[in-house]
């Protein structure tokens, strides 16, 4: 590089928000942020990991995602009916550990929160798939976790989501889930990401 200029493509990381509205469909909402969030294990550039929900669906939102949250099947992903494998080392471990620990600490796990140790997955990575609600200064909403890990906030106002979902560092993907298209075309227009998708399931 030092002698002339060469094309470089960075891929920097980054911590997906996506932004559910009163107007969602909240089935397809939470399918597609589970997804997002816990496919792979989250070990994935693209995975969701913080979501801003408008006040007035917030709660059904939340029971939502935790009631299929509660129905993932953690274990050998070679098995059919596995959803959730093991995290890839001890140190995605420590990092999901920590993550869990100020969430218990300075917020509320709303289902997960801890790494399994009991029968064969004990001889494993093997951790809960995991949905947070933390104060919106705490560093879970800044860093890039790469496990199945997931903050969740309540917002008032469209505009106000928007503004969170870009106070990223970089932005790598975004999601939106609203069935009014000015909204749609709201947050097409607004949003500072690469990639982006509008009421994805899967």
């Amino acid at each position: 590089a030092k002698d002339f200029p060469k094309p470089v493509i960075c891929e920097m990381g980054g911590k997906n928000p996506a932004v559910v509205t009163e107007k969602a469909d909240l089935d397809k909402a939470t399918d597609g942020v589970l997804r997002s969030a816990f496919g792979y294990g989250g070990q994935k550039c693209s995975a969701n990991s913080r979501v801003y929900v408008q006040r007035k669906v917030y709660d059904e939102f939340v029971r939502l995602l935790k009631e299929k949250t509660e129905k993932i099947r953690i274990g050998d992903p070679l098995e059919k009916d596995v959803y959730l494998g093991p995290v890839i080392d001890d140190n995605a471990v420590t990092t999901f550990e920590e993550a869990s620990a100020e969430a218990k600490k300075n917020g509320n796990v709303v289902i997960g929160g801890d790494r399994l140790k009991e029968g064969d997955l004990a001889r494993g990575n093997f951790v809960q798939p995991t949905v947070v609600e933390v104060p919106l200064d705490s560093w879970i909403w800044k860093r890039e976790l790469f496990v199945p890990f997931v903050s969740v906030a309540a917002y008032d106002d469209l505009g106000e989501a928007l503004r969170l979902a870009n106070d990223t560092e970089y932005g790598l993907t975004a999601g939106f889930y609203s069935e009014d298209r000015g909204e749609i075309q709201r947050f097409l227009d607004t949003i500072e990401a690469g990639v982006v998708y509008v009421n994805r399931r899967a």
